[in-house]
């Protein structure tokens, strides 16, 4: 018994080769090398977010990738593409309700009523 658990905690140790932390608000992202059965490497991406509860209680709830070394130049290379995209076109500053609690969407009456106006008023008469 003792055996089993002690090569247990051996494969959990070569598991996690090298391991980074990113907290950000509410979500922390785990970046860890890990080992295959073979002792090749590879990488997860586990995101955790954190939601409270009415009573004060939490839970996370947790999303997993597995990034292989086959995979890394092209994810590195389209991770890089977006994220420049992004900035590129909308800059750094953070522009949502959830980071600012000053937010309010620009969606004016005068574009309701643009909006409305692009419909056709039907009569039943008309038909």
């Amino acid at each position: 018994m003792i055996e089993r658990i002690m090569r247990e905690n051996d494969m959990l140790e070569k598991e996690e080769i090298f391991s980074k932390v990113l907290r950000a608000g509410r979500r922390t992202y785990f970046f860890d090398v890990r080992a295959t059965k073979a002792d090749d490497y590879y990488i997860t991406i586990t995101e955790s977010k954190k939601f409270t509860e009415e009573d004060g209680s939490f839970h996370f709830k947790k999303h997993k990738i597995y990034l292989y070394k086959e995979d890394f130049s092209a994810f590195a290379e389209i991770l890089e593409e977006m994220t420049s995209y992004v900035l590129n076109h909308k800059g750094e500053e953070v522009i949502s309700e959830r980071h600012q609690k000053d937010f309010k969407k620009e969606y004016s009456s005068d574009k309701a009523e643009t909006h409305r106006s692009s419909f056709t008023d039907i009569d039943f008469d008309d038909i």
